[in-house]
């Protein structure tokens, strides 16, 4: 069955100098409360990486520019639409770490802690599975 409505989001992948991961622990839905990457919706007219380095400067204070596209997955909504997500690998170009936007923390977390955060269905899953977190 096709979704009722595809909505086209962006998520990005981001890493210090201790290659150490960016991560945002959600203030809204969905995932609200839980550890994620930056990211959110496209708006109209916006590029995915547009909206990446939009989104990454809203929920933590950080300039990036994009490296590469690293992956894409599609999520169910729950209501019948489907989260069409992009991941970008990005870079640090200045600004300070704080959380913004729909974001209540903003962090750097090492790969060897990140199974202990209590993440977004999925998350490390999908990392691993693009190789993220080798």
């Amino acid at each position: 069955m096709a979704p009722r409505a595809v909505i086209p989001c962006v998520g990005a992948i981001v890493r210090d100098e201790e290659g150490r991961l960016l991560l945002i622990r959600r203030g809204h839905a969905p995932s609200a409360g839980l550890w994620s990457l930056p990211g959110g919706r496209v708006e109209p007219g916006e590029s995915a990486e547009d909206a990446t380095v939009r989104e990454v400067a809203e929920e933590t204070g950080l300039e990036v520019d994009i490296i590469r596209e690293t992956g894409a997955i599609d999520i169910p909504t729950g209501t019948g639409d489907v989260y069409a997500v992009r991941d970008f690998d990005c870079r640090v170009l200045g600004g300070t770490l704080v959380a913004g936007d729909d974001a209540d923390e903003a962090c750097w977390v090492s790969i060897a802690d990140l199974p202990a955060m209590n993440t977004s269905p999925g998350l490390i899953e999908v990392l691993r599975g693009w190789g993220v977190l080798d």
